[in-house]
């Protein structure tokens, strides 16, 4: 009993939110209680959807298994989405992706250099997987930039931009093969001791993650169809705006396992580690989510472009060339990290406040 207990993650027990998602639905709960308790629900689940997927990918092999985990890393916030788009709350899943991209840069990574510098004089990293992974998003923001230039300064129209968008997924797609081929091919041994460090251990069958895995997609495909359903309650009834509820609460849901991960590494010590996580994950959002959401829509007649506002994309401009700043010595301190979550809570502040 005592080892069971032991055994359970500390986000686990929040998985008892999903009788209450369940009453919620079923007996007419506020829409904003329906949303907050299939909010919480889902956060175990991705971890599951993590955990999972790393015990396969340990069995498969350096290449195989990074492959495997690429795809399946972001799964939570591809099934949310997809839930959303069906919705047509096309803004939403725009915020969401934002919220992402920029919670893994500056609050996840902020809070990892943070804690993780608290005991230490300073955290050192392998510079040179650092600069690839900080280049990475670098490219990233520059094409996620480029509609909304493009918009700014010649009078095009709607349809337009969804073609640009398709281009523009396609072609980051690409990118982001390229980068796993960099990562598990080319240039492995740049990787091989956060490899090394991130190798789950081997205790779960491979039958006990398959099951794992699609019964944990299943509860979160599910959970996140209440999910989208309560976002009408927490906008309308608590006058949250849905750019924020995209930015801050959705973002914060799919990626929490992840934060949670990326964070502990830290304060064990594992830098390169945690780095690799936090960046890795955003460039993901960008290079791989956000293009896959695009064909997505295409298919299912819900469009979605990659025009985003000006300030969100200040907001990614901003944090791209911060952590950039901040990787390039290959260390960190605590108040890098501190630096870093200022200007987290500033734009959530203001996203908040934003009409």
């Amino acid at each position: 009993m005592h080892s069971r207990l032991r055994s359970l993650h500390p986000l686990d027990p929040l998985l008892l939110a999903a009788p209450f998602a369940l009453a919620a639905a079923s007996l007419h709960w506020s829409p904003a209680a329906l949303f907050f308790t299939s909010g919480l629900a889902i956060v175990p689940l991705a971890r599951l959807i993590g955990a999972s997927t790393e015990q396969l990918a340990g069995r498969l092999g350096a290449a195989a298994g990074g492959l495997l985990n690429a795809t399946f890393g972001n799964a939570t916030e591809l099934i949310i989405a997809f839930f959303a788009l069906q919705a047509n709350l096309t803004e939403v899943v725009k915020a969401s992706l934002i919220g992402s991209i920029l919670g893994n840069i500056l609050a996840v990574l902020g809070l990892a250099c943070f804690l993780g510098g608290l005991k230490r004089e300073r955290q050192r990293f392998d510079r040179t997987a650092a600069s690839a992974a900080g280049a990475q998003l670098a490219v990233a923001a520059g094409a996620l930039l480029i509609p909304a230039v493009l918009a700014a300064t010649s009078p095009i129209k709607a349809p337009q931009v969804e073609r640009l968008s398709v281009v523009a997924a396609i072609v980051l797609l690409l990118g982001y093969g390229a980068g796993l081929v960099f990562s598990l091919r080319t240039h492995a041994h740049l990787y091989a001791q956060e490899q090394k460090e991130g190798v789950a251990v081997q205790d779960w069958s491979v039958r006990r993650s398959v099951i794992v895995l699609l019964l944990a997609t299943i509860g979160v495909a599910y959970l996140s169809e209440l999910l989208v359903e309560g976002v009408k309650g927490v906008t309308e009834g608590l006058g949250w705006t849905p750019t924020f509820v995209g930015v801050i609460l959705i973002a914060l849901i799919g990626n929490a396992a992840e934060h949670a991960s990326a964070v502990s590494v830290a304060v064990r010590g594992q830098m390169d580690l945690s780095l690799s996580i936090a960046l890795g994950s955003a460039a993901q959002i960008a290079l791989f989510v956000a293009p896959v959401l695009v064909l997505i829509g295409l298919a299912i007649g819900h469009p979605i472009d990659l025009l985003f506002d000006r300030f969100s994309l200040a907001g990614i401009a901003i944090a791209v060339a911060l952590v950039n700043l901040l990787i390039h010595d290959g260390e960190s301190t605590w108040l890098e990290g501190a630096q870093l979550l200022t200007v987290y809570l500033l734009l959530a502040a203001a996203f908040f406040i934003r009409p």
